[in-house]
């Protein structure tokens, strides 16, 4: 089982990799479906199903697939572009995506938000559909988003996911027995092994600059989100709060009577910055999603800026290890809120994080695992409940609390020896099957929990 760290990692846009990213890379594909094909086409139309209809408003999933089928695409979107290319629209009524003719399309009557039917994939189904002149259909395409940006077709999904059909790499792990044994037998630690794995595939060049590019994305995000205040978009009227907490913060710098505590406010304010700046539709990084970008950046920045004999080298280790631990997570279970809740989510970013700051304190590969065991363990069961569907209320805190888990994970599994009751796998395991028995309105529906306890006005 090979999954990239650019894979895990991806530049895109807020306020989420499978409702916003997601339905933009899919409308991306689907034109590259109708360049291919043998017939002109006319117009186009979407329908949007199950969590991308009921939260679709909220996630901006309607503007995301109007901007896909207009040419966009989230590794180099442009928000000057993309506020210009709408505007023409709505007096137009009309679309010209690369390589393809004049289309029509209409988003108040072509785009359809379908609440009754739900695609049989998975909880983020779509459809994209190509008309002819008359405007009847001639190529249609159902799509999955799967979580962390991540798109499947029907029949994609039906084969088995993603395969994995490139060059045969050294260290092809799919569990974290099978990641432990290849590690002591080999003398490399986890780090190593995915650097072989991915070197193998796109050479060691590619992989230092595209490291090196996600870090520089993500503490950028943080910085924005440090230097930023006012009201989220959404209609909830949420404050951004990272920058009041940071300033605070910086206020107390030096002063002897600082409460230990505060560590923990520093490792917050970092995720919440970055999930603000996802709230407001900024460029983050999948890590292993939008609604959890906060969690990784923030353990690796405290690690940088707190963390005595830290180095800016170890920014690769970190990465990688997160990587592989998220890999395991995916390739076994999920990293999608619709399918299984925000344990997910922030509980996978949570693993992956504290796997990465395991790795970069000297942790061994047995340590690292019990890491990541330690984190996902304690986020079992969390449900996904963004309140009117936005990406804010509880999401933006949880991010925050999902970095304090991460570091006390690897400070407890450093302390220890690598020997642990419960393995990773198992924890894996666990989180899929309680997925799956998790109710369809714990699932980033916004149909239970605090989403309709608390007042989405």
């Amino acid at each position: 089982m090979f999954l990239s760290v650019f894979d895990m990692f991806k530049v895109g846009i807020g306020p989420s990799s499978s409702h916003t990213m997601g339905p933009m890379v899919a409308a991306a594909r689907f034109l590259d479906m109708m360049r291919a094909a043998p017939f002109e086409c006319a117009g186009l139309r979407a329908s949007l199903h199950g969590s991308l209809a009921f939260t679709g408003v909220g996630h901006a999933t309607d503007r995301a697939t109007i901007l896909g089928l207009g040419g966009f695409e989230p590794d180099t979107y442009d928000d000057a572009k993309a506020e210009a290319f709408l505007e023409e629209l709505s007096h137009t009524g009309r679309l010209q995506p690369p390589g393809l003719p004049d289309l029509a399309f209409d988003p108040q009557k072509d785009l359809l938000f379908d609440y009754d039917h739900t695609l049989p994939g998975h909880a983020n189904g779509m459809i994209l559909m190509a008309t002819d002149s008359q405007g009847d259909v001639i190529l249609q395409q159902v799509f999955y988003s799967i979580g962390g940006g991540f798109v499947l077709t029907e029949e994609e999904l039906a084969a088995g996911k993603a395969t994995d059909e490139g060059a045969p790499i050294p260290y092809p792990f799919k569990s974290a027995v099978e990641m432990l044994e290849m590690s002591k037998s080999s003398g490399k630690t986890i780090a190593d092994m995915k650097r072989s794995n991915e070197i193998k595939r796109g050479g060691s060049e590619n992989l230092t600059k595209g490291t090196a590019r996600l870090w520089q994305v993500m503490n950028d995000c943080i910085n924005r989100g440090l230097e930023r205040d006012g009201i989220l978009p959404g209609g909830l009227n949420v404050r951004r709060r990272a920058k009041g907490i940071y300033d605070a913060l910086m206020a107390e710098r030096g002063m002897n009577l600082t409460a230990p505590h505060t560590i923990n406010d520093w490792m917050s304010v970092y995720a919440m910055a970055v999930n603000e700046e996802n709230a407001a539709g900024g460029q983050v990084v999948t890590a292993p999603t939008n609604g959890a970008a906060g969690v990784l950046p923030a353990v690796l920045r405290y690690y940088l800026d707190h963390v005595p004999g830290a180095s800016e080298k170890h920014i690769e280790d970190f990465l990688l290890t997160a990587a592989a631990i998220g890999g395991l997570v995916k390739f076994n279970a999920s990293i999608s809120g619709a399918e299984a809740g925000c344990q997910a989510e922030v509980g996978s970013a949570s693993a992956m994080a504290a796997a990465g700051l395991c790795a970069v304190m000297g942790g061994t590969p047995e340590q690292v695992e019990n890491a990541a065991e330690i984190a996902l363990e304690h986020h079992l069961g969390m449900t996904c409940d963004p309140v009117k569907g936005l990406v804010q209320v509880p999401c933006i805190e949880r991010n925050g609390l999902g970095a304090i888990k991460a570091v006390s994970a690897a400070s407890l599994a450093l302390r220890g020896d690598g020997e642990h009751f419960v393995p990773l796998d198992a924890v894996i395991e666990t989180m899929r099957q309680t997925g799956a028995d998790m109710h369809e309105k714990y699932k980033e529906t916004s149909l239970g929990g605090l989403a309709v306890n608390v007042p989405n006005c």
